[in-house]
């Protein structure tokens, strides 16, 4: 490899987040080694990112987040790592450490071989759900932890656990080979390059354009668009102010899921909920269904608002209109589901 390429080895490469990640390299002139745990799914990749990258820019290897295997070679001759894998269910799992167990275990992995292979800097993607649960804080920032120790959820606490576990990793390294960037996005919305409406945000939104929600919990998201994550990963290659830094990624305010509901119909789905489902129902269902507890306890959290004064100052960022954002997300929906 010539001293001029830089390569990034991008885990999850099929996922929501990482396609878009990977588009962002390739625009601005990356090489990009994607991980799959199948590799069958290259040309679907492929196919999700356009005619224009089937280069020899994109190459694919094999990782499993459980699986010792591959992760040194896969590394070896990457200079930049970033790790975007985590496993994620739209229901609540029956048991916890379906989540926890490869969410941390895929985490550790990637950071002993990016520091094996002297990768010079890794971007791990964090969550606000790592930041802003099991606490009442109004207002949260980046020295702001969830408290596992409280009902959180699977997903939330995984996410927490698994990014806990790499600032550990990187600040017992003595030598410190690489530098870190965690990135924490609210609920990600935006266009969909692939055709995999399973995802959560996309599956919430294709429930609710076509009318499959008869009405919708009170609950709030801080929202993202999925283009502005993906560039966020990119410059923090190589903006060193962002190194060593939890960068947040979201709306300053939530946004109940109601507001959403509107501006869907604004948009023309007129089969988008008009109403709440009454709290208490919620709550008394909770007691017998996990996915009713988690949406009771997002209920439970209410409204939160994140400091993103740092994000802005760091990469000048200035987040993409929400309406917008889903105006595009919609319009790729409407293409998947026809």
């Amino acid at each position: 490899m010539t001293v001029n390429q830089r390569k990034v080895l991008v885990t999850g490469a099929s996922g929501y987040i990482a396609l878009h990640c990977i588009l962002e390299l390739l625009n601005n002139g990356y090489e990009v080694k994607g991980s799959l745990r199948d590799l069958k799914r290259e040309n679907e990749v492929r196919k999700s990112l356009g005619i224009e990258f089937n280069n020899n820019n994109l190459e694919f290897c094999k990782l499993d987040l459980l699986n010792d295997e591959g992760w040194d070679d896969a590394a070896s001759d990457c200079d930049y790592l970033f790790h975007i894998a985590s496993p994620c269910f739209v229901e609540e799992p029956k048991h916890e450490n379906e989540l926890i167990t490869p969410a941390l275990e895929g985490t550790l992995r990637a950071l002993k071989a990016a520091h094996k292979s002297k990768i010079k800097k890794v971007v791990l993607t964090s969550s606000m759900g790592a930041i802003a649960y099991g606490h009442n804080k109004s207002y949260c920032n980046a020295n702001d932890w969830t408290d596992t120790s409280k009902d959180v959820g699977a997903y939330i606490k995984s996410k927490t656990i698994a990014e806990k576990a790499a600032w550990d990793f990187v600040d017992n390294q003595t030598d410190e080979s690489f530098s870190m960037t965690t990135i924490h996005p609210g609920m990600v919305f935006g266009p969909l390059l692939s055709n995999d409406i399973e995802g959560i945000s996309a599956s919430l939104i294709t429930k609710m354009i076509t009318g499959k929600f008869p009405a919708l919990p009170d609950i709030y998201f801080t929202v993202v668009d999925v283009r502005d994550v993906a560039k966020l990963h990119v410059q923090s290659l190589t903006n060193h102010h962002s190194d060593h830094k939890r960068i947040i990624a979201t709306s300053q305010k939530g946004i109940p899921f109601l507001e959403i509901s509107e501006i869907l119909r604004e948009l023309g789905f007129n089969k988008s909920p008009k109403s709440l489902v009454p709290t208490q129902v919620i709550n008394s269902l909770a007691m017998f269904n996990r996915d009713m507890k988690s949406t009771s306890s997002m209920i439970k959290r209410g409204r939160y608002g994140a400091d993103i004064a740092e994000t802005i100052s760091i990469f000048d960022w200035e987040p993409t209109p929400f309406k917008k954002t889903l105006e595009d997300m919609t319009s790729s929906l409407k293409t998947i589901l026809n």
